[in-house]
């Protein structure tokens, strides 16, 4: 259509994305690469980013961090690019792994703003290293400027280093993202939320704790970001109370380790050693289950992997999904979540280790199938085919390790507790124990399941952190080195902290040592804050929340599954705010993932990057038409 001298050419549409972490980067790869399908009439549009950190990494994955940090993950297992996985309608656009991208600087030498220590980092990685996070933080601001050289022609990228604190806009016009300490806001045809993990107000509990704390001269640490904490006030050699056993528990055990000076060396029979500075404290660390994350897995699956999904799939999904009502996660979901699990043990167990089965796979394949999920006689199979009771698996006491054990002492559980971790450390890395790593590849084909049934509670992402996202070996071998050393004591399962006003100090007990009570005038919350949205310390959540939008039972930002529409209360998806990430309820694993696995974030970004270039081509078409 001819330009209209009546009607002066409309401005470019405008995209606003509040965050710049890896979430935001993984969407913009996403509209690049959707873009000559449905942008394809070139017109230009602009795109706004707004976070106080760097983008690609974002706050979590931000460059200035201590270099002891490590990721959770081998180079080898993080991307951020589609592969033929990848459910989705877009194209596939490969791109290099974390250790990929760090042979490719090896090759051509890395780029100017990498700093030396980095670049000597990246040319020592190889694909089973666990790489720091400043090096991650590197991969992924190389993905973000990728990502933005390959937007359409004419597009215009705006960074913002500020906050964004609320949203307004008419239901279905353009929008207003107000930033702090500016009068005028920036008008978007569409916004997308990429929060992020966000610091939380403390509960009940939590500020209770704060107050005792404040009236005794005591130190409590809530639930934040380990690597954001103020631990100068953790005094050297005073006990302190440590709540969680998971990954901000280990960045906190290093920090106050070989953060202050503490090494590592061999001893002669190889056992790892560790030299205390002197500055450290004691560390009296406890949990519900009173165990440690499992170790990450330490060898590659050979041979042929589990045919999963089986029993959870999109059939199963939908079936549950078309019931009146709302499923039960304990009732309906987790039977074939756990019939899942088993099929993938016992399929690795028959194909790769038949010497420990009494029967051909097929045999078993069949009646396996036609086994209620949970019932005697599923057992009853698994009883006869398996004559090993260590080859069977038992996710009870997979989860909770420790139940019914009772110990004379403290010093039995800390006897127990390290020949837990050196067994888990040794299973972990042992390829005899294949079937564990099925395991792991069906509790990653799960969730990418469990994202379309939106809220499912707590309960199953603590579990799948416990099995699938634990530390580094490495980080479980400085830990038994610690225990050695007695800086790190357990206190075992079922943790539980009281405030004691008479003695003026905090008091630590648990089930597995009746009676024994540990006392300390420090306590630390290490875990992470919930994402709830009533207790969000980000202003534009909590504004939104109030001017309508809705949230689930567990306090999570409700979206559509289809494609991250923000949900109002009334359950109509707005047709131009979207939001991605932990803090609503399509939240998946995490924004980079391992290659093949289907990963749930890079669908999401596929989908709601296609929903937003659709929502951008009408706008442009309906401006066309007034034209």
């Amino acid at each position: 259509m001819s330009a209209n001298p009546d009607h002066p050419p409309r401005s470019p549409a405008t995209v606003v994305i509040v965050g710049a972490g890896p979430r935001a980067t993984g969407l913009i790869e996403r509209i690049a690469a959707n873009a000559p399908e449905l942008h394809g009439d070139g017109a230009p549009f602009e795109l706004h980013l707004v976070d106080p950190h760097p983008p690609g990494g974002g706050r979590i994955w931000r460059p200035d961090q201590s270099p002891l940090l490590w990721m959770n993950s081998m180079a080898e297992d993080v991307t951020m690019f589609t592969d033929a996985s990848v459910e989705r309608e877009g194209p596939i656009c490969p791109g290099p792994s974390l250790s990929e991208w760090a042979g490719r600087l090896r090759e051509e030498g890395p780029p100017h703003a990498l700093p030396p220590e980095l670049a000597a980092e990246a040319a020592a990685l190889t694909g089973r290293s666990f790489a720091t996070r400043r090096l991650q933080s590197a991969y992924l601001g190389w993905v973000y400027e990728r990502s933005v050289a390959a937007l359409p022609p004419g597009t215009t990228v705006h960074e913002h280093r500020d906050r964004a604190v609320r949203v307004t806009g008419p239901y279905d016009g353009r929008q207003q993202v107000w930033l702090e300490g500016r009068t005028s806001p920036l008008t978007a045809d569409a916004v997308v939320l990429a929060l992020g993990h966000l610091d939380a107000e403390p509960d009940a509990e939590q500020r209770a704790l704060t107050a005792f704390a404040a009236e005794h001269g005591l130190v409590h640490l809530p639930p934040e970001f380990t690597a954001d904490s103020d631990l100068n006030a953790l005094r050297p050699g005073e006990p302190v109370l440590v709540r969680g056993l998971g990954l901000a528990f280990v960045d906190l055990m290093v920090l106050l380790t070989e953060g202050r000076g503490g090494r590592y060396e061999r001893g002669p029979d190889g056992e790892l050693v560790y030299r205390p500075s002197g500055r450290e404290p004691v560390l009296y660390a406890g949990s519900r289950r009173g165990v440690p994350y499992h170790a990450k897995i330490g060898y590659s699956l050979s041979g042929e992997r589990p045919p999963v999904p089986r029993f959870f799939g999109p059939a199963q999904v939908e079936e549950l999904l078309s019931r009146p009502g709302r499923p039960d996660f304990r009732r309906d979901i987790w039977p074939l979540i756990a019939k899942e699990l088993g099929f993938a043990h016992y399929h690795r167990l028959f194909t790769a280790h038949p010497e420990r089965t009494a029967g051909p796979w097929s045999a078993f394949e069949e009646k396996y199938a036609a086994c209620p999920p949970g019932s005697p006689e599923l057992a009853a199979l698994v009883a006869a085919a398996v004559p090993d009771p260590a080859d069977r698996l038992d996710l009870d006491v997979l989860d909770r390790p420790l139940t019914g054990l009772r110990f004379d002492d403290h010093e039995a559980l800390q006897q127990e507790l390290r020949g837990h971790i050196e067994a888990d450390l040794a299973r972990r890395h042992d390829p005899a124990h294949s079937p564990d790593l099925a395991v792991f590849l069906a509790l990653l084909s799960v969730y990418g399941q469990l994202i379309r049934f939106g809220d499912i509670g707590g309960w199953w992402h603590g579990f799948f952190s416990f099995l699938a996202s634990g530390p580094p070996g490495p980080r479980l071998e400085q830990l038994l080195a610690l225990s050695r050393a007695g800086v790190v004591r357990f206190l075992g399962a079922e943790t539980a902290v009281a405030a004691d006003p008479l003695r003026g100090v905090f008091r630590a007990s648990s089930a597995s040592v009746p009676g024994h009570v540990v006392e300390a005038r420090a306590l630390v919350e290490a875990r992470l804050p919930e994402p709830t949205v009533d207790r969000s310390r980000d202003t534009l959540l909590r504004s939104l929340h109030r001017d309508g939008a809705a949230a689930t039972p567990a306090g999570l930002l409700a979206v559509s599954p289809a494609d991250a529409r923000i949900l109002d209360r009334g359950g109509r998806p707005h047709p131009r705010r979207f939001a991605l990430g932990p803090h609503t309820d399509a939240r998946a694993s995490g924004a980079f993932a391992r290659p093949g696995t289907n990963a749930p974030a890079f669908r999401q970004n596929d989908a709601t990057a296609r929903a937003l270039l659709r929502c951008l081509r009408d706008l442009s078409c309906r401006a066309s038409l007034t034209a």
